[in-house]
């Protein structure tokens, strides 16, 4: 992963963050949170409207890696030679700690769409992990407090954590809208991102990859 310094004012002290660059919609990402939690992958959320792929958000995957490290020997033991569905899963099943951050790069979009796409988006995944069990009002919950009146202009950052004890919190410009105890809706979330349809297949594959190197 290619990664470049930025310089990050804070308290008028200058200091450098390494950050890694989304290619396709520039948007950085320190590749290391506040809390530790690493960069694993970034990626691109693109919708098609009227025949074109429009550019959403960018998004940055990070997770508590030594807790993955750990569930991983645990399950796999030794690091298998190439990714499988059986590391993703675990991943997906797991309580352990990651965030999702979305920065916003399309400049019409408005809090409704945002919570369209993410209700049909997780309904769908919703389905696929149930065997065709729908539940759209678990799937409107991750968005579901968050006021039309919220301007999400580009630059706007949406945060989803999965929190220990399958609790999924969502941030939008830096406050919480919603935080659900649910072990389905924090896997419906990652398997978005992971899971056999993901919405950035080159993402997935990056995350795959910091997956084996854990090992």
């Amino acid at each position: 992963m290619a990664t470049t310094a930025e310089e990050v004012t804070n308290g008028g002290d200058q200091e450098e963050v390494a950050v890694e660059v989304e290619p396709k919609t520039g948007v950085s990402f320190p590749v290391k949170l506040d809390d530790g939690k690493q960069l694993n992958c970034v990626g691109v959320r693109k919708k098609s409207m009227l025949g074109l792929g429009i550019k959403i958000y960018g998004f940055g995957m990070y997770a508590d890696n030594e807790k993955l490290e750990a569930l991983l020997k645990s399950k796999i033991g030794k690091a298998p030679e190439k990714i499988n569905k059986e590391l993703y899963q675990l991943v997906i099943d797991s309580d352990v700690e990651m965030v999702i951050r979305l920065v916003i790069v399309f400049s019409s979009l408005t809090m409704s769409m945002v919570r369209k796409n993410f209700g049909e988006g997780l309904g769908a995944s919703i389905k696929k992990l149930t065997g065709g069990k729908k539940n759209d009002e678990l799937a409107n919950k991750l968005m579901g407090e968050a006021s039309d009146k919220i301007k999400l202009t580009p630059g706007s950052v949406i945060e989803i954590s999965r929190l220990p004890g399958y609790v999924l919190e969502t941030k939008v410009t830096g406050d919480v809208i919603s935080k659900v105890e649910s072990e389905l809706l924090c896997r419906a979330i990652i398997n978005l991102y992971l899971g056999d349809d993901p919405l950035d297949k080159d993402a997935k594959d990056k995350f795959g990859m910091s997956l084996i190197s854990l090992f």
